[in-house]
């Protein structure tokens, strides 16, 4: 006799509790460990989160805490909630997310980096990054944004990042896999755009966290990268690309200067064409779509926006 088949495991899990109502201090315990693990409220007093081994863990032990303080709990594993499609989860996740790394952003376009205690401040700010991150189940579109501003400051109190060694030319690059972050943003894009006009028309595009993955391939806006392309100094992935392989056309000279404001959020040429962009990928990107899908849209953006702008001044 054939074995049953085995269900598909269920995507969410769900804690639904209660509280005597003399636990009020009990109450806010419970409450804040669920925001700490990045739990989603639901209107029927329940809470959710990706059905891994992690979380299961921790909603057991949030759930044999209630019942010591005399509550009920229970953890269910659950395949959909009737009201509430899983498409329209993940975007809520997304979305929570989003809005704790925008309160980041604000604090970390507040510290000036070279000022008296900038980098003890910087350090907690990473802290806070890394507790976000460690919830941001399913890859906000601003995370890499945080990720980038916490490096360019780091890089203030370190030494210049090495430049590509003589003798390098453009041949060099031609027909290359070029490799970069998953959900790429405006930077990433605009790069992608500028290396396919300018630098290498038939390259391929690559998305991993490590370049170790691709060590044949060039990496670009990485982290911790050799041999590759990224910001440098008060300069974008963008700015880098341009000055590396002098690409002296007027309209990507402006484009330069919008990806830099876009990107940077420092107001240093005072351009906001980008910012529209810059909101329309994070959409996309809040939207589901692939990385390969938010790089091909993003480069039709960018493709447009130099079409439309003046061959001269």
């Amino acid at each position: 006799m054939s074995a049953a088949p085995q269900e598909s495991r269920a995507p969410w899990l769900l804690l639904i509790f209660s509280l005597p109502a003399k636990r009020a201090s009990e109450r806010v315990q419970v409450w804040r460990k669920l925001k700490r693990h990045g739990a989603l409220p639901l209107r029927s007093s329940g809470y959710v989160l990706p059905n891994n081994a992690t979380n299961q863990e921790r909603f057991e032990w949030l759930a044999a805490a209630i019942r010591k303080y005399k509550g009920e709990a229970s953890v269910v594993q659950v395949h959909a909630i009737d009201d509430l499609p899983s498409e329209a989860l993940v975007q809520r996740f997304v979305e929570t997310r989003s809005r704790d790394y925008e309160a980041l952003l604000r604090e970390l376009q507040k510290v000036r980096p070279t000022s008296a205690g900038a980098s003890s401040h910087v350090a907690r700010l990473r802290n806070r990054f890394q507790e976000i991150a460690e919830i941001d189940f399913f890859t906000s579109p601003l995370r890499g944004r945080v990720e980038t501003l916490l490096d360019r400051m780091d890089s203030v109190n370190r030494l210049p990042a090495e430049k590509n060694p003589p003798g390098r030319t453009r041949k060099e690059y031609l027909d290359r896999a070029w490799l970069t972050r998953p959900r790429p943003g405006i930077d990433r894009v605009s790069s992608a755009w500028l290396i396919r006009k300018f630098i290498d028309p038939k390259a391929k595009f690559l998305f991993a966290t490590d370049p170790r993955q691709y060590s044949q391939a060039v990496p670009f806006d990485m982290f911790q990268q050799a041999g590759g392309f990224g910001h440098r100094g008060e300069d974008c992935t963008f700015e880098t690309l341009r000055k590396e392989f002098r690409i002296r056309d007027r309209r990507v000279t402006t484009i330069a200067q919008i990806i830099h404001d876009a990107d940077l959020s420092d107001g240093k040429f005072g351009r906001v064409e980008g910012v529209g962009l810059d909101r329309v990928l994070i959409g996309w990107a809040q939207q589901g779509f692939s990385d390969e899908e938010l790089l091909r849209r993003g480069v039709e953006l960018i493709s447009g926006l130099y079409d439309s702008l003046p061959e001269e001044g």
